[in-house]
């Protein structure tokens, strides 16, 4: 059964590919949702997956890609959105 997650990664995750990186391993893993890039230099992402495929996401969230220093990673369940694909946005919708 799928799950929705808000994520919020703080750190420096902007300007290291972050976004990117995220929808490579979220299309690899086939979790499926949003990632942007906050005003305030955070990176926000929904994802909606079954809950095994969300705990590697969230891992991965955690380690970011190379030249990513996460400091914190929260997130908290919400409602399905029932997302088709995982996308790369430019702001909050």
């Amino acid at each position: 059964m799928s799950k929705h997650l808000n994520i919020t990664v703080k750190g420096k995750v902007q300007g290291v590919f972050y976004r990117k990186s995220t929808k490579a391993v979220a299309d690899q893993l086939g979790v499926r949702g949003i990632v942007l890039n906050e005003a305030n230099g955070d990176v926000y992402i929904e994802a909606e997956a079954d809950q095994a495929t969300l705990e590697m996401f969230m891992e991965w969230c955690q380690e970011g890609p190379e030249g990513a220093a996460v400091t914190a990673v929260e997130s908290h369940e919400g409602e399905l959105k029932n997302y088709r694909n995982f996308e790369v946005v430019k702001r909050r919708s």
